[in-house]
């Protein structure tokens, strides 16, 4: 059987946007997208709009309603968020069976790497936004965990025969034995979950005219504060620690930032390694995976994957990322 995206034909994604009421000028370019299929639509004498149609059976109805409306939220606390376009008091459509919203479009560049200008101004827009996501909790969205992140990836790879058969027992012995300290980790360190925005890696946070704006929320979820920082810190150790002092410092001017939860880095880091490959297993029934991702199922890449997780075993021997 094909895939479900295998329907979703530009005539379609120009059907999806006119039925909403706009008259397109039949341009459609794909974005460069993976989890939902994502196109730029010219509108005629307007700026074109970005069309987002979600990957079925991913997220309910009531779980993107939620996304939405924490962006709605964010861009009412006049945030700098790209929030879905409301129609007739909507934000989630339906057409041909795809459930689709709109955005406008909005450009920009990835920080700099180790800029600490940015990463001050960077740690201020994660403030606010936390300070945001901390007033209540989701109630249609799953929070990260090392469950789902963690036991659930490991268990869709070994019941898949995605591993190379010469490299199972190797990942396989590793991957329990850092599930292992990841359930101790993650018992012994006291935070409060709070709504994120998931997946704040530099390309979701982008500058334009000199002032960054927070892009696609399709991750956001409940989770340690720390899980939005780590992403932005980058080289040596000594580097990182004045990378987390720039962005502490910005953070703190709008929300206190809970620096018991910095032991907790290295374990989101191994998390994180794990439920990628669990969704490039999970997703290679999409025609759209095995032509972006040919190396994955390589023995090339499960042998980097076990000497990443060995490295991230290592890493929770020492001593964690503090503030001075």
């Amino acid at each position: 059987m094909s895939h479900p995206f295998a329907t979703l034909t530009p005539d379609l994604v120009l059907d999806a946007v006119e039925s909403l009421g706009y008259l397109s000028d039949a341009r459609v370019l794909a974005l460069n997208s993976y989890e939902n299929r994502v196109y730029q639509v010219g509108i005629e004498d307007e700026t074109p709009l970005i069309a987002k149609f979600y990957r079925p059976a991913r997220w309910s109805d009531a779980a993107i309603r939620e996304e939405h409306a924490f962006s709605a939220e964010l861009a009412d606390c006049e945030i700098p968020v790209v929030a879905p376009l409301v129609r007739d008091g909507e934000t989630l459509f339906e057409h041909a069976g795809f459930r689709f919203a709109l955005f406008p479009r909005r450009g920009g560049r990835a920080p700099e790497p180790g800029n600490l200008d940015q990463l001050y101004r960077l740690g201020q827009l994660l403030g606010r936004l936390h300070a945001v996501g901390a007033s209540r909790p989701f109630a249609h969205r799953e929070a990260l965990g090392v469950v789902n992140f963690g036991h659930e990836s490991l268990a869709t790879l070994l019941d898949g025969n995605f591993i190379p058969r010469s490299l199972l027992p190797a990942y396989e012995s590793v991957a329990r034995d850092l599930l292992k300290r990841l359930d101790q980790l993650f018992a012994s360190v006291r935070y409060t979950p709070i709504r994120l925005h998931g997946d704040c890696h530099p390309g979701n946070l982008l500058c334009r005219d000199d002032s960054f704006h927070i892009v696609d929320l399709d991750d956001c979820r409940m989770g340690p504060a720390v899980q939005d920082i780590w992403m932005m810190l980058a080289g040596e150790r000594h580097e990182r620690l004045g990378q987390l002092a720039e962005l502490v410092d910005g953070y703190n001017e709008f929300h206190d930032f809970a620096s018991r939860e910095l032991p907790l880095i290295e374990g989101l880091r191994a998390l994180r390694l794990m439920h990628y490959s669990a969704w490039l297993a999970r997703r290679w029934d999409d025609p759209a995976f095995p032509m972006s991702f040919p190396w994955f199922g390589t023995e090339r890449y499960w042998g980097e994957q076990i000497l990443m997780l060995r490295e991230q075993m290592a890493a929770l021997d020492e001593e964690p990322l503090k503030l001075f």
